[in-house]
């Protein structure tokens, strides 16, 4: 109930500094700056090295990529469609793609699976969410926010400079080890920050009248996040017999809301902000909903 009253009420703050004026405009972007060049690469140091790989994590890890890569291609079969702007398609590809793994996905589905599911839940998010963010999500930011020709070189070096990357090299090179007490508390008190933060931009940026232009993209957004990512999850254990608890967990975590910090990013990329901030935001209001259909459809 913690994470769901934090959820709400750094929204709620948010939007209310955004409708009386109290904080400056670029507020939001510098929220979202704080996050990317701070908050995440803490993190990602404080959370990878932790990580130890064995046959008990490959059902989660499969199901998170399959579904994020599946995901992906739809995004870009609707944006071929619809002719979507790069803005547009980059903030889908982050938004409807990455979830809330954690946040979102360890107080729902303890709620519906029990404790026992957490270990999975973290195993989703460490080997799934989490690194597509660091790698996938530095990607397709580099790609997105490149205008005019675009070079390989240029999104390389974007790659290679972006912070959550260069954390994630770091934390990988320290697979096993452990920071001394004092680096460790630092990192954890940095980490603690970004979901406060981020939701409180998130409502900074909260706008529940868009544009028609942001409608169709904004509806297809949520309806690839919440709806079709599950069942994608849910044919994957069906085709592969995986229909058991690392399983159900899994299709859980693939139909939780977008995930916070991708829409940071995509803010920060200046990939189309608004929408990616509207999907975020309707995404976790609404995912409360789906969430509860899908539990009565796979319990």
């Amino acid at each position: 109930m913690e994470n769901f009253a934090l959820i709400a009420i750094a929204i709620i703050v948010g939007y209310a500094l955004q409708k009386f004026k109290i904080f400056p405009e670029e507020t939001s972007i510098i929220l979202n700056k704080y996050i990317i060049y701070i908050s995440l690469p803490a993190i990602i140091l404080l959370q990878v090295p932790k990580l130890t790989f064995s046959f008990d994590v490959l059902i989660p890890t499969i199901i998170a990529w399959l579904v994020m890569g599946i995901s992906a291609l739809i995004v870009l079969f609707f944006s071929k469609i619809f002719s979507w702007s790069k803005e547009i398609t980059g903030s889908l590809l982050l938004v409807s793609i990455l979830t809330n793994s954690s946040i979102m996905g360890i107080p729902i589905i303890e709620l519906y699976l029990g404790e026992e599911a957490l270990p999975y839940v973290l195993i989703y998010d460490q080997l799934g969410t989490f690194l597509a963010l660091a790698a996938y999500g530095t990607f397709i930011t580099a790609y997105y926010s490149t205008s005019g020709n675009i070079k390989p070189r240029v999104i390389v070096q974007k790659i290679l400079t972006f912070p959550s990357f260069i954390a994630l090299v770091i934390a990988l090179l320290l697979l096993g080890q452990s920071f001394p007490p004092i680096i460790t508390d630092v990192l954890t008190k940095f980490a603690n920050t970004l979901v406060p933060v981020a939701l409180v931009a998130v409502g900074l940026q909260l706008q529940f009248k868009l544009p028609k232009d942001d409608l169709l993209p904004l509806s297809i957004g949520l309806l690839i996040k919440l709806v079709l990512a599950p069942f994608i999850a849910f044919g994957i254990c069906i085709i592969f017999d995986w229909y058991n608890l690392a399983g159900k967990t899994s299709i859980f975590e693939a139909g939780m809301a977008p995930m916070i910090t991708a829409g940071a990013v995509a803010s920060m990329a200046n990939l189309a902000p608004r929408l990616s901030t509207a999907i975020v935001g309707y995404g976790i209001i609404f995912s409360f909903i789906t969430t509860y259909i899908l539990s009565l459809i796979i319990l």
